[in-house]
Parts: C-alpha cells; sequence; structure tokens
C-alpha cells in the first residue's frame, strides 16, 4: 500500500527535478515506510511505500529481466497462487505481493490483470516495448489519476498531487461542481478539476510516445441475469465465498484489525475473521457526544463480545469535528461531501496507534442488496417505485443560483449502462451504485481518510470470489420481507447470531444537525460569505439555511456547503488550512 506517481514523457521531455521532489512530497502521507524512483528515457516512476508484504525486499521499484519496471499502490491478494501457479518456473527476486504481476504482464501483456485478485493501482514502464502501462482494480478501490500535461501523460494516486506539483492549473468544473453540492460526489472519468480524469474502475492502459494507444477493461461484476438457486446451496456457496476472501485479505506482516460497526457487514467480517485468527480481533468501533446521535456501541459491543475480540471503542466529540474538519476536506481532494468521513479519520488516526492494517465492511449494501433505495427502484412508478437520487441535495430546497438541468447526467448513464439484458430492477440499481457511488464517495473516502494516517483498508465483500456468490443471486435471497441483506442475515444468524442480524438496518448517521445547529449564528455568516458558496446559492440562502431549528434537510445541505467551502479553498484556491473551521473560513 502507497502512493504512486509519475508521467509517460512525450519524446525529448523531461520531467524538472523540482517536479518530482513535488510529487514525492505530496504523496509522502501515503507512505511513511520509505520512497523508490525509476528515471529512463520515456518515463518517471515515483512511489512512497506503506510496508505491509515482504517488509526486507519489497522495496520498488520492482523489475524483472525482459527491462520492465513497476510501481503499485495497493495489495495483490492472490500473489501465492500467481507464483504456484501461472508463474510457476519463474525467478523471483523478492517476496513481495506486487512482483508478479510483473512477470504477469512480460508473459500476457495487457491482459496481465484479468489474474489478479485485489486491490491496485498499477505502473509499468517497459523500456523495450518503449510504453507505459497503467491498471486500476475492477471495483475501484484504488484511486489512479491521469492528466494531459505539454511533457506527457501524468500520473498520481491523488489529483492533488498533481495539482501541487504544478502539472495541472488550479479550476473548477462548473458541471461537476454541481454534481457535487447535488449528490455528494461526483460521476464517471472526469473529476471536478479540468485536465484530470479518472482511471476508470478495472481499466488498463498502453501509453507510447505521451499518448494512449490501447485501452481494455475488466468487470466488477459477473454477467447475467438472477441464477437458479436454492436457500441452503447459497448458504453454502456464500459461507465458502466469505471464508476464502478475508483468509486472503488477512495477509499481512504486519498487525491489522476491524473497522466494526453496529450493523451486520462489518459483523460479518468480524465472524469471518474470529472463524480463521488463532488471536483476538482487534476491532475499532465510533460514537458520538452529541445527545440523540445514533449509538452503534451496544450492538458492536455484543458483537465483539460473542467473537472475542478486544474492543476499542472511540468518541467522535463535536470538538474534533470543528478543529479537524478543515484538515479531513483537504484529505478528500476528490470531493466526497458523506459526512461520515469524519469518524472514518477519526477512527483511522486512532487505529494508527495499533496497527497499519484495518478490513472493513464497506460494499456490503452494495454486494447483497442492502439500501432502501433498493426497494424503492425494484417496483414500477405506479407502485410507487422510485428513480435513486432523483432530487438533489440543494435542488429539493431550491437555495441553488441557475442550476443546470444537467447534473444528473452522469447518474443517468450509470443507469443505462447497468441496465444490461437479464438483470432484474435490484441487480440494475446495485450496479449502478457500483460505477459511481461505490468508487467515488464510499472508497475515495475509505482511502482518502486512512490513508492520511498512513493505514491501509480493506474490503473482503469486495472481491471477485464474494461478487460470483452473491450479485447474481434472485431477488428473493437479497430482499425478503422488506428487509434487504437477507442471505448475509441469515449466514450471520448461523455464524454470529449475538449481531441479532434480522434487527431492522439503523443506518449510519453522524450528529451533523445538533453540531452545525449549536454553532448556527456563527456559522452562518462566515459561509454565506465564503467565494465558492456566494457563487453558487442565492442570497440569503445560507443564513435560511441556518435559521434554528434545522431540519433533516437543512442540515445534510448546510453540511454540503460546509464541506464544499472548505475543500474548495485547499483545493480549487490553493489555501492551506490553518486552525480550526472559524478560523480557516474567516481567512480571506
Amino acid at each position: 500500500m502507497c502512493g504512486i506517481a509519475g508521467i509517460a514523457l512525450k519524446p525529448g521531455a523531461t520531467l524538472p527535478e523540482a517536479t518530482e521532489r513535488a510529487l514525492d512530497a505530496a504523496l509522502a502521507h501515503r507512505g511513511p515506510d520509505g520512497s523508490g524512483r525509476h528515471a529512463a528515457p520515456g518515463a518517471v516512476l515515483l512511489q512512497r511505500r506503506l510496508a505491509i508484504i515482504d517488509l526486507a525486499t519489497g522495496d520498488q521499484p520492482l523489475f524483472e529481466p525482459g527491462g520492465a519496471a513497476l510501481v503499485a499502490n495497493g495489495e495483490i491478494y492472490n500473489y501465492l497462487e500467481l507464483k504456484r501457479d501461472a508463474l510457476a518456473g519463474v525467478t523471483f527476486a523478492t517476496a513481495s505481493d506486487c512482483e508478479p504481476p510483473l512477470h504477469l504482464y512480460r508473459c500476457e501483456g495487457l491482459g496481465f490483470a484479468r489474474h489478479l485478485r485485489g486491490m491496485y493501482a498499477i505502473a509499468i514502464h517497459d523500456r523495450t516495448g518503449r510504453r507505459v502501462v497503467l491498471a486500476r482494480d475492477p471495483f475501484g478501490i484504488k484511486p489512479l489519476y491521469l492528466a494531459d500535461t505539454p511533457r506527457g501523460i501524468a500520473f498520481a494516486s491523488e489529483p492533488a498531487a498533481l495539482l501541487d506539483a504544478g502539472l495541472v492549473p488550479r479550476g473548477l468544473d462548473p458541471r461537476k461542481r454541481d454534481e457535487l453540492l447535488e449528490l455528494q460526489f461526483t460521476t464517471g472519468a472526469e473529476t471536478p478539476f479540468p485536465g484530470i480524469r479518472r482511471l476508470m474502475p478495472g481499466e488498463t492502459v498502453a501509453i507510447e510516445e505521451g499518448r494512449i494507444v490501447a485501452r481494455e477493461r475488466l468487470a466488477a461484476l459477473p454477467e447475467g441475469g438472477p441464477e437458479e438457486i436454492a436457500e441452503g446451496e447459497a448458504l453454502a456457496r456464500l459461507d465458502r465465498a466469505l471464508a476464502d476472501s478475508v483468509s486472503v485479505h488477512q495477509r499481512s506482516d504486519v498487525p491489522y484489525g476491524l473497522f466494526l460497526s453496529g450493523g451486520i457487514d462489518s459483523a460479518a467480517v468480524l465472524a469471518a475473521m474470529r472463524r480463521l485468527d488463532t488471536r483476538p480481533v482487534l476491532a475499532f468501533t465510533a460514537s458520538f457526544d452529541a445527545p440523540g446521535a445514533a449509538d452503534e456501541r451496544a450492538a458492536a459491543r455484543a458483537a465483539a463480545a460473542a467473537a472475542g475480540a478486544h474492543h476499542v471503542e472511540i468518541t467522535v466529540t463535536e470538538a474534533e469535528f470543528w478543529a479537524h474538519l478543515p484538515a479531513i476536506a483537504a484529505a478528500m481532494d476528490d470531493p466526497a461531501a458523506d459526512y461520515a468521513i469524519v469518524p472514518t479519520w477519526v477512527l483511522a488516526r486512532r487505529a494508527r496507534e495499533h496497527v497499519k492494517v484495518v478490513l472493513s465492511g464497506e460494499g456490503g449494501d452494495e454486494m447483497f442488496g442492502g439500501y432502501g433505495r433498493y426497494r424503492s427502484a425494484m417496483r414500477p412508478w405506479w407502485l410507487g417505485g422510485r428513480v435513486m437520487r432523483a432530487r438533489g441535495i440543494c435542488e429539493r430546497l431550491r437555495i441553488r443560483r441557475d442550476l443546470a438541468p444537467g447534473w444528473r447526467d452522469g447518474m443517468e448513464a450509470a443507469a443505462a449502462a447497468a441496465a444490461a439484458p437479464g438483470r432484474t430492477r435490484l441487480m440494475a440499481a446495485q450496479a449502478t451504485d457500483m460505477v459511481d457511488w461505490l468508487p467515488n464517495d464510499l472508497l475515495a473516502k475509505l482511502d482518502r481518510c486512512l490513508m492520511a494516517h498512513g493505514v491501509e483498508g480493506r474490503t473482503p465483500l469486495l472481491d471477485p470470489v464474494v461478487a460470483a456468490a452473491a450479485f447474481r443471486l434472485p431477488d428473493s435471497l437479497k430482499v425478503r420481507n422488506g428487509m434487504g441483506k437477507w442471505l448475509l442475515r441469515a449466514w450471520l444468524a448461523e455464524a454470529l447470531p449475538e449481531a441479532r442480524p434480522f434487527a431492522r438496518k439503523q443506518g449510519f448517521t453522524v450528529p451533523i444537525a445538533a453540531w452545525i445547529g449549536a454553532k448556527s449564528e456563527r456559522l452562518s455568516a462566515l459561509l454565506a460569505a465564503d467565494e465558492a458558496v456566494a457563487e453558487v446559492v442565492r442570497p440569503g440562502a445560507v443564513a435560511a439555511l441556518l435559521r434554528p431549528p434545522l431540519g433533516k434537510h437543512a442540515a445534510f445541505a448546510a453540511w454540503t456547503l460546509l464541506f464544499y467551502a472548505l475543500w474548495h479553498r485547499r483545493h480549487v484556491r490553493g489555501l492551506r488550512a490553518e486552525g480550526d473551521v472559524f478560523e480557516t473560513l474567516a481567512q480571506r
């Protein structure tokens, strides 16, 4: 796990040393354990290392006899199997999990990623082929960003690195700004920064002489509609898949733990870890100090006790919210205005005192059909069915200036692509979330908030073996009696019944209404005066929005504008955060 950056150079171009140093410095938080560099005619590759596997010989870049060099961000979970089977007979220079992809590339060219099971963003410079190859895992767990520059195609694990190094001028795409303010994330390949685009999940590209000449893409989800399978058989298959996935996700040469909420996704991961581990699982749970806030500690505590886990409870306070939010927004350079970034960032900071790796339950709702919006999407409109995310966060309150109607275009394109032949309405809704919401919100949150503290996040429910067992289940094994994730609940009822898997889903909420409401008068004037906010909302809208008492929608919109103001200051205007929220917003 680490951060990578570099450039596929145009003929005759070079990368200045100052630019290299700026890229390296911008990614230092992702890899505090060391740095690596490969420079040759045609390419420069940089890497910051967070040492997880092969602590002794796993430094990057890695090289192979054919003349290729590799840097990577991620983990290849099936590296042992690849060495044993597909690469039997190959002599390896290291015990690194990232060396097998290098030899696979030499054997199979751009198709090398078809053999990989893991989370990864990989860059390979093939000197003999005079090309740079970039690849990203099919679920989009690990990020990678590209930018066309006068020197060639630059890339980095975070767009902030490309901006801070001066490879791309700062700016903001109004279309993407509108997506962010209405959806809380942005869709597709384009980022909010003009000139910076995402390498899409599952995409592999070849770059020669500073331009992309070939492209392949791997799908995260299996093709086809629901399969016919009995519940007992489905449970047995799921049991094997979870054991398999959690087992390989625990491959590590450093201590690891678990982010444990009160929900069933992380409880399922806990149950599988309990079966596999000889030592107690180290589990971390967040709670809040606001009266009336959703409190998952009791449920998490019961599950942890039943599993014999060592349980660490961490309270996220209002004071921490105001003190650290500028730094949290700065970490979210590819923006996701998801308030769960706050507890995730605080949990990661505390977890780093104990471990360098944490497993989490991200992806469970998407993979097994857990969200209430899926159940609505299953119904036709005349029976009360609704299009997902039909109303925007700020649109519904009519506080925006000149909101263009095309802010949903990216969502509609994703929904159209997800409605593949044979898929049910439920499967299409799940696949829609897999395209954008998952990589550009949930996984971006996990990556940035953990890597800000040098912690690796692993997601065993987002795995091809789990996807093969879960995605094509019939709707009746995903949703039953008005309850999602039916099969996963049934499995957990056997594996860890103390987790109360058939209790109604509470949902993970952060008490932003209470926190913002308590400071609404002080916040109102500062937020209204912020130039980025004033540009997008009607005069007087902020004051009206923050007038007590804050309703649910008003609080969510206020939170979104607050995040946007802090994010815009750091990543569009290029200002460093100094002090808490109020001190930061007061700076002009």
